[in-house]
């Protein structure tokens, strides 16, 4: 298909996204522009819940497959807005709108390179399209409650906002809820385990902490306190404070690995929420990601979390957009950053399935 058409289409199917509300958990109006999207291109797909999927015209079971992925969901627009977050709107060649930059340039330019590529015979690998409901909550009709109905996946390319740069690792997420105890009593009596005082020691102890094992595309794991909550009336003193801990972990870790190494270590009861966000990543001198470099990309490695945490193979994120954007007031894109979205992600492929 014409990759100038395709852009146009995609385009104009950013600003139909952009202008329907698809907070997660009530992406319906969405999921029936994207069916449209594949209607008009006479591409056949399936939908469950609100995810959208298709497959290569030439599907053969014998080859491996790439998955292409991004979300079409937003997070509720915040109150600095001062645009209609659902105006889809272009300003100095910005495109306007809520999910513009996160993640909808990302979603709309694959749809366009997979319908580029719909009809191309004889490629190394099959490809498989999921515009995916629920990302930002990482809800249960995620693409994670798909991937169990979705033929195995042996590589992904994850749409989320990277300045057209090659996201090489992705960090993992283990949150924790931390309480540290006293003895509770009135305020006027002596009490030498007062559980806020006992706190003090605890938050060095985690602001001092240190992980060994260092990640070259992710760095250090990084652990911070980000929530405490004590007490209830000016005269009694509590008898425990709660603390919620953000561990932001790289690839050298697993996050069960962390689990118990806090657990084990850490002056408090700490018990984790999940385990299941892990960290993502694949390897430098993978094909995919060497089709990349040979076109001037750069890679990094990622502190944000994305559907990636999903997937157990290796993947990449990549993407038109900036992701200190997102989820900012007066959310915006660079339609030329869609264009050249478009392009980088067909040359990619040209350069990994021919």
């Amino acid at each position: 298909m014409n990759q100038q058409v395709l852009t146009e289409k995609a385009i104009e199917l950013l600003k139909e996204l952009i202008s329907i509300q698809s907070f997660s958990k009530e992406e319906e109006g969405t999921a029936a522009a994207l069916e449209n999207w594949f209607k008009g291109f006479d591409i056949p797909f399936e939908r469950i819940h609100n995810n959208v999927f298709a497959k290569n015209k030439y599907w053969d079971e014998s080859k491996p497959t790439l998955l292409l992925n991004s979300h079409h969901d937003t997070v509720k627009p915040n109150q600095a807005y001062t645009k209609d977050p659902f105006h889809p709107h272009i300003e100095d060649g910005k495109l306007y709108g809520l999910g513009s930059n996160d993640a909808g340039g990302c979603l709309v330019s694959l749809l366009a390179t997979f319908s580029y590529f719909y009809h191309a015979e004889n490629l190394n690998h099959n490809i498989l399209m999921v515009a995916s409901a629920e990302e930002e909550n990482a809800g249960k009709n995620s693409l994670r409650g798909l991937l169990p109905k979705l033929p195995k996946i042996d590589v992904a390319i994850v749409g989320e906002p990277t300045l057209l740069q090659l996201a090489i690792a992705e960090k993992g997420l283990v949150v924790f809820d931390a309480v540290v105890r006293g003895t509770p009593s009135h305020a006027a009596h002596p009490n030498d385990n007062n559980a806020i005082y006992n706190t003090i020691e605890v938050l060095e102890w985690f602001k001092n902490y240190s992980f060994d094992r260092t990640s070259e595309a992710l760095g250090d794991v990084k652990m911070t306190v980000t929530q405490i909550n004590a007490g209830s009336q000016h005269n009694v003193v509590p008898s425990q404070v709660d603390l919620v801990v953000d561990v932001r972990v790289n690839d050298k870790y697993t996050n069960q690995e962390i689990a118990d190494l806090l657990k084990a270590e850490a002056p408090c009861e700490l018990k984790e929420r999940s385990l299941r966000l892990n960290s993502s990543s694949i390897d430098k001198d993978h094909p995919l990601v060497k089709s990349g470099i040979a076109l001037g990309r750069e890679t990094y490695g990622s502190p944000t979390l994305s559907d990636q945490a999903a997937l157990s193979c290796q993947s990449l994120k990549l993407g038109p957009g900036d992701s200190t954007r997102s989820h900012s007031a007066d959310e915006f894109i660079y339609v030329r950053e869609i264009e050249e979205g478009i392009d980088l992600y067909i040359k990619i492929l040209e350069g990994f399935l021919l």
